[in-house]
C-alpha cells in the first residue's frame, strides 16, 4: 500500500513538472543566436581544443584537465591520461602540444614499458611532423632500446635516417625491423629506397673522388710544364719558414698548385681565366694589354706560348681601328711593347717578334699567380671593364712610337 502510495506521488510530481517544463522557459538551455558556438565548449563536441583553458569559460574541461592532471592518482595512470591528451593534440595537428603531452607522460617514470614505448614512439611521430629528425630518431631509438622488435618505432627510425640523407643507418633500421617482420611491407619499401640512395651517394662520392684526382693530376702537370721552361711564379707574400731550400721550394710548389686551381671561370672577364696545358703539351696563358695613355685594355683568354706578340697586334690592330684611336697611331709595327717588373716596379721592352714563352723565360718576368685585384680605369675592346682577382697573367702595355 506504501508502495503504491509512493508511485502515485512520485506520478503526479512527474506530472507537475511536465506542465511547468511546458509553459516556463529552461533557465540553462542553448540560446538559439548562439547555440552553435555554446555547443562547441561541451568537451564531447568540441572541434578543436583552446589554446588556453579558462575554468569560467570553459568549466567542464578545466574539470576534465584538472582530473588527467591529478598527481594523487598511479603515476601509470597519469601517463596514461597524458598519452591521451598528446593523441588529441596529435590528431588536430597540433604537434607542439602533443610533445609536451607526451614528453609530460614521460616525466612520470611509470613501470609500464608497453606505455613508455607507445609515449616514445608518438613523440617521435610528432617530432617528425614538424621536421625534427634528429629528435624523433633519438627518440625511435629509445623505443627501440626498450622494445627492439617495436614496428612502429623501427618505421619511424628508418624514415629519419632516410630524411638525414645517412642511408647506411636506414638500411641497418629495416634489416633488424625485417628479422622481426620478415613480410612488412612498409619496411620492405623503405629498405630499397635506402639502398638505392645509398649506391647512388656512394657512386657521386667517386666520381667526385675521381674528379679530384684528376684534377689534382692535371694542375701537377701543368706546374711541372712550368717549372720544365723555367718561369719563376711570383708567389703570394707569405712569411717564408725556416728551413732547407728544397723544402721551401716545395712548399712553393705546393702554394701555387692550390692558386693554380681556380674555379668560377667565365669567357667575358678576366678574372675567369687561368693558365693550361693543351694535348700537344703547349702552355696557354691569359694576357693583358693595357693602353695607358688612353685609359684602354684588351684581353686575350688563351694566349699560346709559341705565338709572336706582333700576330696578335695585327690581329687587334689589323683591319678595323679601335674607335678610341682616333689618331690612328695604334699601327703593330709602330707599336712599343714593355712589361713591368712588379719587384723593382721597372718597364723592359719587348721585342714584337718575340714569343710569349720567350718573354715570360726573362729573368724579370714574373707572372702573378698571387691573390689580389685591381680595376683598370676604362674600358676594354668588347666595352667591359677588366679586373683581376687571383688569376695567372702577364700584364704588359702598350704604346704607340709616335706618342
Amino acid at each position: 500500500m506504501a508502495s503504491s502510495t509512493e508511485q502515485i506521488d512520485s506520478d503526479d510530481g512527474m506530472d507537475e513538472f511536465m506542465d511547468k517544463f511546458k509553459t516556463e522557459r529552461y533557465k540553462n538551455a542553448f540560446s538559439e543566436d548562439r547555440w552553435e558556438e555554446e555547443f562547441n565548449k561541451v568537451p564531447m563536441f568540441m572541434k578543436t581544443a583552446p589554446e588556453e583553458i579558462d575554468p569560467k569559460k570553459y568549466p567542464e574541461l578545466a574539470c576534465l584537465q584538472a582530473i588527467i592532471h591529478d598527481e594523487d592518482r598511479p603515476p601509470e595512470e597519469q601517463a596514461r591520461s597524458l598519452k591521451d591528451e598528446g593523441n588529441a593534440f596529435f590528431k588536430e595537428k597540433n604537434y607542439q602540444k602533443a610533445i609536451l603531452s607526451y614528453t609530460a607522460g614521460l616525466k612520470k617514470k611509470c613501470r609500464d614499458q608497453d606505455l613508455n614505448v607507445v609515449l616514445l614512439t608518438n613523440r617521435a611521430a610528432a617530432h617528425f611532423y614538424l621536421g625534427n629528425m634528429r629528435s624523433a630518431l633519438n627518440d625511435a631509438a629509445s623505443a627501440k632500446k626498450i622494445k627492439p622488435d617495436h614496428l612502429k618505432a623501427l618505421i619511424r627510425g628508418a624514415q629519419c635516417c632516410i630524411e638525414l640523407r645517412i642511408f647506411s643507418e636506414a638500411v641497418k633500421w629495416c634489416d633488424e625491423g625485417l628479422k622481426a617482420h620478415p613480410t612488412e611491407k612498409k619496411l620492405q619499401e623503405l629498405r630499397a629506397t635506402a639502398d638505392k640512395h645509398k649506391r647512388a651517394t656512394e657512386r657521386d662520392a667517386r666520381k667526385a673522388k675521381a674528379k679530384e684526382k684528376k684534377l689534382h693530376g692535371e694542375n701537377e702537370a701543368l706546374l711541372a710544364a712550368i717549372k720544365d721552361r723555367g718561369i719563376k711564379l711570383l708567389q703570394s707574400t707569405k712569411p717564408r719558414q725556416h728551413g732547407s731550400d728544397s723544402e721551401d721550394e716545395d712548399e712553393g710548389s705546393s702554394a701555387a698548385i692550390a692558386q693554380l686551381s681556380l674555379h668560377g671561370l667565365s669567357s667575358q672577364e678576366a678574372t675567369g681565366a687561368q693558365v693550361f696545358l693543351d694535348q700537344q703539351g703547349s702552355l696557354h696563358w691569359p694576357v693583358l694589354f693595357l693602353y695607358p695613355e688612353h685609359q684602354q685594355s684588351d684581353f686575350i683568354s688563351a694566349f699560346c706560348e709559341s705565338n709572336c706578340f706582333i700576330d696578335h697586334l695585327t690581329v687587334m690592330f689589323g683591319e678595323e681601328l679601335p674607335p678610341w684611336d682616333t689618331d690612328k697611331k695604334y699601327i703593330p709595327q709602330n707599336m712599343q711593347l714593355y712589361f713591368e717588373d712588379e719587384e723593382k716596379e721597372v718597364l723592359y721592352q719587348v721585342n714584337l717578334e718575340m714569343s710569349l714563352l720567350q718573354v715570360l723565360q726573362h729573368k724579370r718576368v714574373h707572372p702573378s699567380i698571387h691573390p689580389f685585384s685591381s680595376a683598370y680605369p676604362g674600358p676594354g675592346r668588347g666595352g667591359s671593364s677588366f679586373s683581376r682577382d687571383a688569376q695567372t697573367s702577364l700584364s704588359l702595355d702598350t704604346s704607340s712610337s709616335s706618342s
